[in-house]
């Protein structure tokens, strides 16, 4: 009988979810995945996480207490590096200790060490420990990592992030700002994104672009004689912000934050300066946690991209009239 290994959709799942499956799958696991986030898993997570936490990180908690009774182990990788010189949220790196810590009856846990800031050869080394824990030897377990790795590049699906608009357009286009873990769970989001694209408006995200792209923006920061940042994530958001606000590309950026996120915050004020400096695009913070209301966000950004729309039009208008041609009679 084939081991049932849960894995909660939450968190970096919204970034590594088909590599998981995938693994998961080559091992000759059958992987359970949680629903999508609802009010019960958000209560269940926030019964037994600690109160500092950020709202994803409660979410999470939920998601692994709704496959505690269902599986035989959780899949919860110990994310510390994705890429040399930068890491991920300490909360993230000790997400499998305090699932352990703070969810009394939580089966045993698959914890992967996920550190390429090492390289991908210590991190092959530490993946290739599971393979007790997951009931397969070391050879197979590197044949399943190496055939994920290529299933999930090749099978990666479009992103949230298309530049569509639902309805009857304005011709506004904003910028939205936040984690995928965020903007990919619209019950966490209060589904920003939809609500957007309701109001007629298309949007685009950091995940439009490939790390590449955004990475070359924030390095231009750096060369300005700033200071990289340490977080992988936080370094993708910089630098769609820094492309949007130079090349004047969007007509608006509303940026999504979790309350209590302490690396975001200290994004969110460098946004904030550099918007408020060159104010060449409106800016929108908006921050969630477990008591915010929908009803509030729809009213304030239905004021915002009617202000955007506005600026837009006397932009255009005041082109227009200073290309009319002067008589000179």
């Amino acid at each position: 009988m084939s081991l049932v290994v849960g894995v909660p959709r939450a968190l970096l799942f919204h970034e590594y979810g088909p590599l998981m499956l995938e693994l998961l799958r080559q091992c000759g696991a059958r992987a359970v995945l949680s629903p999508v986030t609802n009010k019960q898993i958000l209560e269940a997570g926030l019964e037994t996480c600690v109160d500092e936490a950020c709202l994803p990180v409660k979410t999470f908690f939920g998601h692994a207490a709704y496959l505690a009774q269902r599986v035989d182990a959780l899949f919860v990788p110990r994310f510390v590096s994705v890429e040399r010189g930068a890491y991920i949220c300490p909360k993230l790196m000790g997400l499998p200790d305090m699932i352990r810590a703070r969810a009394p009856g939580a089966p045993r846990i698959i914890d992967p060490c996920i550190d390429m800031s090492r390289g991908f050869a210590t991190t092959a080394r530490s993946i290739a420990q599971l393979a007790p824990a997951l009931g397969v030897s070391r050879g197979r377990l590197g044949i399943a990592l190496t055939k994920s790795m290529k299933a999930a590049s090749i099978g990666a699906g479009a992103p949230l992030d298309d530049g569509r608009t639902d309805a009857i357009g304005s011709g506004v286009r904003i910028g939205v700002l936040g984690h995928d873990y965020n903007l990919n769970d619209p019950y966490i989001s209060l589904d920003l994104v939809g609500k957007i694209r309701h109001l007629g408006a298309a949007t685009v995200t950091a995940g439009a672009y490939s790390r590449r792209e955004t990475a070359r923006w924030e390095r231009q920061r750096a060369q300005r004689g700033a200071k990289r940042l340490f977080w992988t994530f936080g370094r993708r958001l910089l630098g769609a912000a820094y492309r949007w606000l130079d090349t004047g590309e969007v007509d608006g950026i509303v940026h999504l934050m979790s309350f209590g996120c302490g690396p975001e915050s200290f994004i969110a004020e460098v946004i904030q300066h550099e918007a408020s400096d060159r104010d060449s695009v409106p800016l929108m913070c908006v921050n969630v946690d477990e008591h915010s209301a929908e009803a509030g966000l729809s009213t304030r950004l239905e004021a915002f991209i009617d202000t955007v729309a506005m600026r837009k039009c006397e932009h255009a208008n005041h082109l227009s009239t200073s290309r009319q041609p002067v008589d000179t009679r």
